[in-house]
């Protein structure tokens, strides 16, 4: 038996009622060959890691795709921007679509919200990263029009980000969404530690943007990164950390 230890990333999948044709899956810091900091599994090569447990977790995260096809990187930049192809170097933005079978589209968060999102036909897939920037600058809705099937036949599942037990933010966060839609409001609660700021729900704000748009059934937001310690959390861990990997793509 050998002794040699297990890189391969362990997985939070999705508990939605997507069709079989559709692959996603969120990696963890659990297992891997990552190390310090970053350990166990960063796939992220802009964080300061090691290069080559970064390009090895990549390799590994490339063998969970079934059929080894190309994942698409993002040069993610907290906009809302939506990639519609498949591009060898990353291109700059912070959703992906794909309607075919040539690649799998990737996002990298740690605290951020990944919002995954497939059509009933599983026939089209999509992930976006959903920091509070892009769900304010409109990440979600481009990302539900770029997937170019009614919202009402899509469905979307919220995966691991930091809860608003552990998010502080400032006032102009606060107006940033509140003085677009004022319902936002019911996603923020007074800061127990702060005068003026607020402990705002990422999960929550996402689902109002969805759910203003038609997108129905909805699933996930039970998690917190900064709560978990098998998550990344850039927060809890003062910026110096990895990511999560999350991948979805057409089987």
């Amino acid at each position: 038996m050998s002794d040699a230890p297990d890189l391969r990333p362990s997985l939070v999948l999705p508990d939605w009622p997507a069709p079989t044709s559709v692959g996603a899956f969120v990696t963890t810091r659990e297992t891997g060959p990552s190390q310090g900091d970053f350990a166990c599994f960063n796939p992220a090569d802009h964080v300061g890691d090691n290069p080559d447990h970064v390009a090895l977790c990549r390799r590994l995260l490339q063998k969970q795709v079934d059929d080894e096809r190309p994942l698409l990187w993002l040069n993610q930049v907290h906009g809302a921007r939506v990639q519609q192809a498949y591009a060898a170097e990353p291109p700059e933005a912070d959703a992906a679509v794909a309607f075919d079978r040539d690649y799998a589209c990737v996002v990298l968060t740690a605290d951020c919200l990944p919002v995954f999102l497939c059509d009933r036909r599983g026939e089209r897939v999509a992930v976006a990263h959903a920091g509070w920037r892009g769900l304010a600058g409109g990440v979600l809705e481009a990302t539900v029009a770029a997937l170019g099937v009614p919202p009402e036949e899509q469905l979307a599942w919220l995966g691991p980000a930091i809860s608003n037990a552990q998010f502080e933010v400032g006032p102009e966060v606060y107006q940033a969404f509140v003085g677009v839609h004022p319902e936002a409001a019911d996603a923020f609660d007074p800061s127990p530690y702060r005068l003026g700021h607020y402990m705002a729900d990422l999960y929550r704000l996402a689902r109002l943007r969805l759910e203003r748009l038609g997108v129905s059934h909805i699933s996930g937001g039970h998690f917190c990164t900064a709560c978990e310690p098998r998550f990344y959390s850039h927060r809890r861990d003062d910026g110096r950390t990895g990511r999560m990997a999350s991948v979805i793509w057409l089987r």
